[in-house]
């Protein structure tokens, strides 16, 4: 298959969506299909991508859902996209967070290919997307040959504005990079400390706040050994390293904007994962590459981090935005060993469920669906197979993992 795959969110911008993006196509590329990723230029300019990448317009961010999101600008914006679609005449466009303006959504209008929309985001009701619900749906949605959700969340979210059926097909990881033999950095490790370690962008929803103001009390419940890293960084770093408490300023380290090849270390680094989020998260990828990499993780207890994290089973949840609870979990787990070493075994089995494999395996089945559905309803289609050794439901996947729910109704 000739596949395009549109999305405002790639590197060198990191984040859940772009390493989806990534590493789809990574792994469609493998099975032998055409694929080239359509995304924006970057200020930042790395083109670190092992595919074919197509950029259009220039990147800004913008603040929404208490995070800042990318946003493609562009005067011939539309005009370059139809360009760029009868040139490559993909068999099939697969859209990020499709009804995002601005590329998703020129992206879908422009296409004259099946088209699939992968769904990210959650959240409650928005009076701007009301303000445009039946626009979109008329001139984006409905010319989606198929749905996909990274979780139940994101599809239960979706569904408020545009009822319809969503398979769910999970964020993946790749669990050869992200694995408990990685060796940390060692000016990091050996000094009796335990290291909690967050990763992320700091953006307001993340919970970084809430983390600060619950570190005076870990730290004083591990008798001074709990040290937090930070990994991550946004223009509100500055506001964040003047909120660390006076008590605790030794013990909060902020590393800032790391090399993605040093991301696996970093977390081979902590002794203990923490995500504080408050809310607005639909998955939580970076709880997932903590579990594979064999790290006990604390999290929000939020609906789109319990889609990974089974309570008291392969992780501990602690309510959203309270500094009090998210002490109490990361201090009573730092001073148990044990219990560290069984949720990071059993947080290693759940990560494999979602290896890149097997995620590819899903998304794969609703290509072929799609492009099987349009051939049946008499649309002549160039189709070119992949070689991908694996059969579509998933038997070929490289783990004997319990399989993901593949179609959900929202």
């Amino acid at each position: 298959m000739k596949i395009g795959i549109v999305t405002q969110s790639y590197y060198p911008r990191f984040g859940g969506v772009t390493e989806n993006v990534h590493h789809t196509a990574l792994e469609l590329k493998r099975r032998g299909h055409d694929v080239t990723v359509i995304t924006a230029r970057f200020r930042r300019r790395a083109d670190i991508s092992t595919v074919p990448v197509q950029r259009l317009g220039y990147n800004i961010l913008i603040p929404a859902n208490g995070a800042f999101i990318d946003f493609t600008i562009g005067l011939t914006l539309r005009q370059q996209l139809r360009r760029l679609l009868r040139a490559h005449r993909f068999d099939l466009l697969h859209t990020h967070c499709p009804v995002m303006p601005t590329l998703p959504v020129f992206a879908i209008q422009c296409a004259e290919c099946p088209q699939i929309g992968t769904f990210h985001t959650t959240g409650g009701v928005n009076r701007l997307h009301d303000a445009f619900r039946d626009y979109l749906a008329r001139t984006v949605v409905d010319r989606l040959d198929a749905r996909i959700a990274v979780s139940q969340t994101a599809a239960e979210s979706a569904a408020h504005y545009y009822p319809g059926d969503y398979t769910i097909v999970p964020n993946g990881v790749d669990c050869d990079r992200f694995h408990p033999g990685t060796l940390p950095f060692p000016e990091w490790r050996g000094d009796g400390r335990i290291n909690l370690l967050y990763v992320g962008r700091l953006d307001p929803r993340k919970g970084v706040d809430v983390l600060l103001d619950a570190m005076p009390e870990v730290v004083a419940r591990t008798r001074g050994r709990a040290r937090l890293i930070i990994v991550g960084h946004s223009v509100l770093r500055p506001r964040f390293e003047a909120a660390v408490p006076a008590a605790v300023r030794d013990h909060v380290h902020f590393v800032g904007r790391v090399p993605s090849a040093d991301l696996p270390r970093w977390y081979a680094t902590g002794d203990i994962f923490v995500s504080p989020a408050t809310g607005g998260e639909s998955f939580g990828i970076v709880l997932v590459e903590a579990m594979a990499s064999g790290k006990p993780v604390v999290a929000s207890d939020i609906p789109g981090y319990r889609c990974v994290v089974s309570p008291d089973r392969n992780g501990l949840l602690a309510p959203p935005g309270d500094p009090e609870r998210l002490a109490h979990a990361l201090a009573s787990l730092a001073l148990d060993p044990a219990r560290q070493a069984e949720l990071a075994r059993r947080g290693r089995e759940r990560a494999l469920e979602f290896a890149w494999p097997r995620v590819a395996d899903q998304i794969e089945k609703v290509y072929r669906g799609v492009l099987s559905r349009r051939t049946a309803s008499g649309v002549s289609l160039a189709l070119t197979d992949g070689k991908t050794g694996a059969s579509s439901d998933g038997a070929g996947s490289s783990n004997g993992a319990e399989e993901t729910a593949p179609a959900r109704r929202a």
